[in-house]
C-alpha cells in the first residue's frame, strides 16, 4: 500500500518565512509519528503567476499541478501569515481555484503566524470558516505563532513547541485512521473480487 501524503500550503509570499518555518516544524513532528510522503505548495514560488489568472481553465501547468497536489492530499497542513488582520489575498485565491467538492471530509491542520498574540484568533474566526465551506475536517488544535515565538525562523517558545506536538499527534491519528480505512477497503475489494464467477472459474480451471 502506498504511503499517505501530507501537502503543506504555505500562504506567505516571502522567503525566508516564519510561516513556512512553523509549518515545516509541524510537518517534521508528523513525520516522527507516521511514515508519509509530503509536498509543499509555496506562495513564494507560485504567487506572481497565480495573481495573473482568474480562472482555472487558463492556468499554466505548474499552477494546475499545485492545485491537483492540494486536492489529492490525504491531509492538508495549511499555513498563513496575518496581513492587515486577515490572511493574504493570494492565499485565498489559491482556494478560490480549488474545486468545491475536492476537500470534502479531508483533514486539515491549521497554522498561522502574526506579529503578536492579538492575531491568534485568525485560526478560529477566518481559517476554520474557510475550510468549513469546503466541508473539510479541520483538526481541533490549531497552531499560532507570534513573531516572538519564532526567533531566527525557529520555534523558540516552549508553549508553541508543545502546541506543535499536540497538533502533530492529532494529524498522525487522523492519518492512521485513514490508513486503516484504506487497508480495510482494499481487503474488502480483494475479497469481493475473489468471489466473482470469473474468479471461481479461474480457480476451478
Amino acid at each position: 500500500m502506498s504511503r499517505l501524503k501530507v501537502v503543506v500550503v504555505n500562504g506567505s509570499p516571502t522567503r525566508p518565512s516564519r510561516t513556512r518555518a512553523l509549518a515545516e516544524a509541524v510537518l517534521a513532528e508528523i513525520q516522527r509519528e507516521v511514515a508519509i510522503d509530503s509536498d509543499i505548495v509555496d506562495l513564494a514560488d507560485i504567487g506572481t503567476a497565480l495573481g495573473a489568472h482568474l480562472f482555472r481553465n487558463a492556468l499554466p501547468a505548474p499552477l494546475e499541478e499545485a492545485l491537483r497536489s492540494i486536492e489529492g492530499a490525504d491531509l492538508l497542513l495549511v499555513a498563513s501569515p496575518v496581513y492587515k488582520g486577515s490572511y493574504p489575498g493570494l492565499f485565498k485565491h489559491v482556494f478560490d481555484l480549488v474545486a468545491p467538492e475536492a476537500l470534502t471530509g479531508k483533514p486539515v491542520l491549521l497554522v498561522a503566524t502574526g506579529g503578536g498574540d492579538k492575531h491568534a484568533l485568525v485560526i478560529e474566526h477566518q481559517l476554520r470558516p474557510l475550510f468549513g465551506f469546503f466541508r473539510a475536517q479541520t483538526l481541533p488544535t490549531g497552531v499560532y505563532g507570534a513573531e516572538a515565538d519564532l526567533k531566527d525562523y525557529t520555534v523558540s517558545s516552549e508553549a508553541l513547541a508543545s502546541r506543535v506536538v499536540d497538533a502533530a499527534l492529532e494529524a498522525a491519528r487522523a492519518l492512521r485512521q485513514l490508513g486503516a480505512e484504506s487497508a480495510s477497503a482494499a481487503s474488502a475489494a480483494s475479497a469481493a473480487t475473489a468471489t466473482t464467477p470469473a474468479a471461481r472459474a479461474s480457480v476451478a480451471a
